[in-house]
């Protein structure tokens, strides 16, 4: 395959205000010729713009705020997106939601907005700009998983399992592109120091777990990889060497050894 070059691309990011998604936009500012923010917090996508067009001033900053938990909020992006010209030709799927602690107890209007941001969301917005992207026999789509989707977790269950689904959708559609000139790419950090745990966390619970301190990585070592991984079309990208033997050994491991590990993990929220 062929590397894809990221310079002077017309990238649409999701989850572009804060996290991992904001560093997408600030990597990508000095390469891309345009970049289309999108997110709910429209103070912070202004904020944003405005950083970004203070270091690289020809630069196009598009922003969008809406909430992708919301049908007719995604319809109208994509109907909008794909009247840009010149089209776009990276997607970076980045908006997810995550909720800690049990199931029985959760939200189900929070389980509904996870399974639509995190599933539905970027699985329409992959439908509506792909057909362009085929057409013009070039383009990226990264979709942000994590290394949750690798296994069942506890008091995590349908965080995991959404993410389960972007990498195997990933796996599935970067097989139907081969030879379009379109790749596809998953990316599946681990812990990563965002505000994003804090958000999934439930009020009153305490702080949000951070995972071992050895298998971090900074939100600008993820974006990072993310992006080399683009370049070189790589299927999955797991940044961080620690990560990367991990979860290398997590898919290895028999299924009754990762219930009998579940068995000791800590008790529900």
């Amino acid at each position: 395959m062929s590397a894809i070059r990221l310079e002077g691309c017309h990238a649409l990011v999701t989850g572009a205000s804060a996290g991992i998604g904001r560093e997408f936009a600030r990597q990508l500012g000095g390469r891309a010729a345009k970049l289309i923010l999108v997110a709910r917090r429209q103070e912070r996508l202004e904020e944003l713009r405005a950083e970004l067009l203070g270091h690289h001033p020809d630069l196009q900053v598009e922003i969008r705020a809406l909430d992708l938990a919301q049908a007719a909020a995604v319809d109208a992006l994509i109907s909008w997106a794909t009247t840009q010209k010149p089209a776009i030709d990276l997607l970076i799927n980045n908006a997810g939601l995550g909720d800690l602690g049990a199931f029985a107890t959760s939200d189900p209007r929070k389980i509904d907005a996870i399974m639509l941001v995190n599933i539905v969301a970027l699985t329409r917005l992959t439908r509506g700009l792909l057909p362009t992207m085929i057409g013009q026999k070039r383009g990226a789509i990264l979709n942000v998983s994590s290394s949750a989707g690798f296994l069942p977790i506890p008091n995590f269950a349908v965080y995991a399992a959404t993410k389960a689904y972007v990498t195997s959708f990933s796996e599935a559609l970067r097989s139907e592109l081969r030879g379009t000139g379109v790749g596809v790419t998953a990316l599946c950090p681990g812990p990563v120091r965002t505000e994003f745990t804090d958000v999934a966390q439930r009020g009153g619970a305490g702080p949000a777990p951070t995972g071992p301190t050895l298998a971090h990585v900074s939100v600008e070592q993820v974006v990072t990889a993310a992006l080399r991984g683009v370049e070189r079309k790589r299927p999955i990208v797991i940044p961080g060497a620690v990560m990367k033997f991990g979860m290398t050994l997590v898919r290895l491991t028999p299924l009754p050894l990762l219930r009998l590990a579940n068995r000791f993990s800590r008790k529900p929220a």
